[in-house]
């Protein structure tokens, strides 16, 4: 298949579910830039992707105004690329909790390029097990933990019927998942 065009797509979920493992392979595949809101968060925060944070739920660099202004920032850098190339494909990486959060990227940019969602998710028994691994890795850029999941779970509002959303259980080979992605988003 050959490079997407004029497109942005928007792999999002609760933590653990494999959205930026399947975003960051996507893209790769077509050679896209990938924003990841875990690294933009540390970036604005002035910290390596590997520096752990692990603070409670709504604090420090995950406190509702800190994820605003990382939400934001993917709204521009996405945005800038539109600018530099507006047959440019861009892929962003985040959980996209609230409806609120996916209309205010469709507002942003349906009228300009073709806007794709892809929600990622998989049974609570994976989420543990990803999160586990996860705690151990000294690499891993997410500073998510079950207690977070939880609260995720708690306020993460159901894709509607009116949302244009292709659904994928990450608990599947990648590259099932990539070609799943591929149809229903080059095809």
């Amino acid at each position: 298949m050959q490079r997407p065009e004029k497109l942005l797509l928007v792999f999002f979920g609760m933590i653990a579910t494999g959205k930026s493992y399947l975003a960051s392979a996507w893209a790769g595949q077509y050679s896209l830039p990938c924003y990841n809101s875990d690294r933009v968060r540390k970036e604005l925060a002035g910290l390596r992707p590997e520096n752990g944070r692990r603070e409670a739920v709504d604090q420090g660099i995950y406190s509702p105004e800190f994820s605003r202004r990382t939400y934001d920032a993917l709204i521009e850098y996405a945005g800038r690329h539109f600018i530099r190339d507006p047959l440019a494909a861009v892929v962003l990486d985040g959980s996209y909790q609230s409806l609120a959060e996916r209309e205010l990227l469709r507002s942003r940019f349906a009228e300009k390029v073709r806007l794709e969602f892809v929600h990622c998710t998989c049974s609570e028994e994976v989420v543990k097990k990803r999160l586990e691994i996860r705690a151990s890795d000294q690499t891993a850029v997410s500073d998510g933990t079950w207690e977070i999941y939880l609260a995720q779970k708690k306020r993460f509002e159901p894709v509607t019927p009116e949302e244009r959303v292709l659904e994928l259980d990450t608990d599947a080979p990648v590259e099932e998942l990539m070609q799943r992605v591929s149809r229903a988003v080059l095809d």
